[in-house]
Formats: structure tokens, C-alpha cells, sequence
């Protein structure tokens, strides 16, 4: 079987690739090294198995269609993208260029072969838009939403905010337009955090392995966060989401054509305040901190409902926050 990863030299691209690799799978790597992280993240796969790399950007539809062409993939996980809101809001052009028209460029590289492949797209939990219509409650340590405590269905309203949000929801939309237009066998995943190994976090995304950075040392000055600290999301180790995806190709019948939410869920939800006082416990290093406010459209709850994928395919996380927070710590220390 053929799986072609685009951003495969990303954080979550890179994980699936070298499971691919080490499962007997041909694995096609394209990206074009947009992440920081990225080139490290290839030779590390080049150190550890066969596989073939074309370096394309996703927006450039006549060398993605010589990929597509040339390789004829049975399976894609299409990962590659903008991920980072701020970065959305400065160049909201070049947010678009790579998130919709790159997206888009895929569905029609797989439409162009028609060879029936599967694909699967990384979509966000920000195609629901900023949630300002849910009544939050404050608490010691965290935000919640009382309405929604086995977290946020698939049923919420599409809510485009930020152009992040517009060019990620546009490219869900249209994934899921494409199985009804052109019956292509496509489903969407919208994910909520993702943190693990091989992640080259920033401030501005990857805030699981962001704060891992700051706090295995001890810190000589405090960190700027937006916010007091009390914003949650559920967050989801990259081993679950390896073995959901390569769990799907199996069982694709029963997801295709549909959308699920993917996190951790309520048992694995965490705020900024309750990272902090793990993270002190782990290190031993204290968090210092200035608080700034929020950034422009940042939601204060998210918890992922994830019964819908749950029923479908039977699949659910393994890895809770205290064993994940050590592996990210872990690698942190030794990358």
C-alpha cells in the first residue's frame, strides 16, 4: 500500500511516516520545509528507513499533480498547512494560499488520477469559530462549560473567525463537498491540541511542547501568556493519533464522507494554570509568568466530543496527560 503524507516532515507527518516505514508501507513524504523542525525531522526519517520525498509545495498544482501522477497513491493523509492563528492574521493571503487552494489542489490531484485513493485531511477545532455564545463559567484553575461536559459535538455550528479559521473551515468544507460531488473517498478530522515527540513547538503554536521547552530549565525571566491562564482544550498524545489514522485506512468505509472531532476528550482536558503546576512538579522549576491579554479570537473552553469516531471505529486515547507530559519531557531533553 501506498500512503503519500503531505507535511510529512512535520510534527504529526513525520510520526506517521516513520510508523508507515516500520510497518512495510510505501511511504511518499511531500512538504517543502515550510515548518521550523522540518529538515531535522527528515533526516531523522532518512536515518531510520526507505522511503521517497518530493520537496512541493501543496499550492503549486502542476508539480503535486506529477507527484500524484508518478507515485499513484492508494491512501493520503493531507497534514501539510498554516497552523498558527497569529500567523494567519498578518498574512491572511498567504494563509489562504496554502491552507485552501493547497487543499484544494489535493482533492484534485486525486480526482486527476482516479485511482479511488482515501484520503484523510487534519482539520481544526477553529472551523467553530471563537464559542462566545457558550456560557463559560470561571473556576480556580480553569474555564468551563457546563452545557457541553462530554465536550463538543460535530452538530455545533460551522463558525468561521481569524483567517485561520476561514481557510482551514473553507478546505473542511470542501473535502466533505468533494465525497458528495465526486462520491472521492475523503473524511475530516478536526483536531483539537496535538503535542509528542518530534514536535519543534513555538510560541505561537505546539503550546504543549512550547512550555515543556521553558520549564526543563529553570527560567531567568517570565514568559508572556494572553490570558490569565484558564483557557482549556482537551490535548492528545501523537502515538493515539498514529494509531487512528493508520486504524482508519482499515475501517474506512465507516468514516467516509463525515467529519469527527479528535482530542483527548474531558479526561485529558488541561488549562494553561493546571500545565504549569504539573510541569513545576516534573521539573522542579518554577513558572513565571506576565499576563497580557487574550489574543483576538482565542477560544476559552474546547473539549473534543469524540464519540462519534469512538462508535465508528472503535477507537479511543491510551496515553493520559501525566504518562504524555513525561514523553514530551523526555524528548525535550533529548533532542
Amino acid at each position: 500500500m501506498r500512503i503519500l503524507i503531505t507535511g510529512g516532515c512535520g510534527f504529526l507527518g513525520s510520526n506517521l511516516a516513520i510508523h508507515g516505514i516500520d510497518s512495510g508501507y510505501e511511504i511518499i513524504v511531500v512538504d517543502n520545509f515550510y515548518r521550523n523542525g522540518s529538515q531535522n525531522n527528515l533526516e531523522w526519517l532518512r536515518s531510520r528507513g526507505e522511503f521517497k520525498f518530493f520537496e512541493v509545495d501543496i499550492a503549486d498544482y502542476e508539480k503535486l499533480n506529477k507527484v500524484f501522477v508518478d507515485t499513484k497513491p492508494d491512501v493520503v493523509f493531507h497534514l501539510a498547512g498554516q497552523t498558527a492563528m497569529t500567523t494567519s492574521l498578518n498574512f491572511p493571503l498567504e494563509d489562504f494560499r496554502i491552507n485552501t487552494i493547497g487543499s484544494l489542489n489535493i482533492l484534485e490531484c486525486m480526482r486527476n488520477v482516479g485511482n479511488n485513493c482515501r484520503a484523510i485531511y487534519a482539520s481544526s477545532n477553529k472551523i467553530y469559530g471563537d464559542l462566545n455564545y457558550i456560557d463559560i463559567v470561571e473556576q480556580d484553575s480553569r474555564y468551563s462549560a457546563p452545557d457541553y461536559l462530554n465536550g463538543f459535538p460535530e452538530t455545533m455550528k460551522i463558525d468561521f473567525s481569524t483567517p485561520y479559521g476561514c481557510s482551514k473551515g473553507s478546505a473542511d468544507l470542501y473535502f466533505l463537498d468533494y465525497y458528495k460531488s465526486y462520491q472521492s473517498n475523503v473524511a475530516v478530522f478536526r483536531h483539537s491540541t496535538m503535542y509528542g515527540g518530534r514536535q519543534y513547538a513555538t510560541v505561537d503554536q505546539g503550546w504543549i511542547g512550547y512550555f515543556c521547552e521553558e520549564l526543563i530549565k529553570p527560567l531567568d525571566k517570565a514568559i508572556d501568556i494572553y490570558g490569565v491562564g484558564k483557557q482549556v482544550r482537551d490535548i492528545l498524545h501523537c502515538d493515539d493519533i498514529v494509531e487512528l489514522y493508520y486504524s482508519s485506512i482499515d475501517n474506512f468505509d465507516k468514516i467516509k464522507g463525515e467529519a469527527f472531532n479528535i482530542g483527548g476528550g474531558p479526561e485529558n482536558s488541561l488549562s494553561l494554570l493546571e500545565l504549569f503546576n504539573i510541569l513545576e512538579i516534573k521539573t522542579g522549576n518554577s513558572m513565571k509568568y506576565n499576563i497580557n491579554p487574550m489574543r483576538v479570537s482565542d477560544q476559552k473552553v474546547y473539549i473534543s466530543d469524540i464519540s462519534k469516531i469512538k462508535d465508528a471505529i472503535k477507537w479511543t486515547p491510551k496515553v493520559n496527560i501525566d504518562s504524555g507530559i513525561d514523553m514530551m519531557l523526555d524528548w525535550v531533553k533529548n533532542k
